[in-house]
């Protein structure tokens, strides 16, 4: 007897079908490789053939799997498009309007991006999260995000028809605190050569232009510490335990909030900004709001 689709391995499926293995789905959807297998398992003995097969070291669809894959992205986008034209419809006093940031984005600035949303006319109930990139996108091909905040544009890698609208950019402000500073010499941003610094992880976009910059200088930091939350970087920071940067968009709160100084700034490295989302051709007016309040006043220097 034939049973009902679960949603959940579908998109288990989806992900490693996206990916190319178990491996990296597992990563980007923050589930163990065991569980995803499992169910991927669970869900070709409902189907009753195989949907993925081995190709060297990569899964590659099947004939089948092509064919489950195709039906996979129509029901997400029916999804995607139910749940808009509920959230849209007169009958429905609030709109539910999802957004997801990375983990490592400043708050301040995230605050700054997304407040236009909650000015408009029409009543909007803010949902926002945060977390790696890779889970907030596997979150917004399924529909469970409207939008996705990050620093690094996506390149399409899920078959989702997600799209980048970009907002700005921003050079960086290095800080550290008073005693730290004192310790420095002032020709920044040699000064930072041997400096003990908080840095992002390096799955962060950001992370990657500083030590492609610092390594071009010859500038060799002490890296004492990695994180995915800026908000912990901040409070090491103020703590004295090393140099961190954040977006010059939002130096001036930075020195404001926590007791650091400012030692240098660069415009050489960027730190970009985009809004990713379903939409092409940007029609929600939460997010139509976002963009144009992003590219006419936070980044408009």
């Amino acid at each position: 007897m034939s049973r009902l689709i679960n949603h959940k391995h579908l998109r288990y499926f989806w992900a490693v079908a996206n990916e190319g293995s178990i491996a990296k789905a597992s990563r980007s959807l923050h589930i163990t490789p065991h569980t995803i297998s499992g169910q991927i398992s669970l869900l070709e003995a409902n189907m009753g053939c195989a949907l993925l097969t081995k190709n060297g070291r990569k899964l590659v669809l099947t004939e089948s799997g092509r064919t489950v894959l195709k039906y996979a992205n129509e029901i997400f986008e029916l999804s995607r498009e139910l749940s808009s034209v509920m959230r849209g419809s007169s009958h429905c006093n609030q709109s539910d309007f999802m957004i997801g940031a990375a983990s490592f984005l400043p708050k301040t600035i995230v605050c700054k991006i997304i407040e236009p949303a909650l000015s408009l006319t029409e009543s909007i109930n803010l949902i926002s999260t945060e977390g790696p990139v890779l889970e907030l996108l596997a979150e917004l091909a399924v529909h469970k995000l409207d939008m996705v905040i990050s620093d690094t544009p996506t390149n399409h890698t899920f078959d989702n028809k997600a799209f980048n609208h970009y907002l700005g950019e921003s050079g960086l402000t290095f800080f550290a605190s008073k005693n730290l500073k004192k310790s420095l010499t002032n020709n920044f941003p040699q000064s930072l050569h041997h400096a003990p610094m908080l840095l992002p992880t390096e799955q962060f976009g950001i992370r990657q232009l500083f030590d492609q910059w610092v390594y071009n200088q010859k500038i060799f930091p002490n890296i004492v510490g990695q994180f995915d939350d800026s908000g912990l970087i901040k409070a090491f920071g103020e703590k004295g335990l090393g140099v961190f940067f954040m977006p010059t968009v939002i130096a001036e709160e930075i020195c404001q909030r926590f007791d650091v100084e400012i030692i240098g700034q660069t415009e050489q490295v960027k730190n970009k900004f985009y809004a990713i989302s379903a939409e092409r051709k940007v029609s929600h007016p939460a997010i139509e709001a976002i963009c144009n309040t992003a590219r006419t006043c936070i980044f408009s220097r």
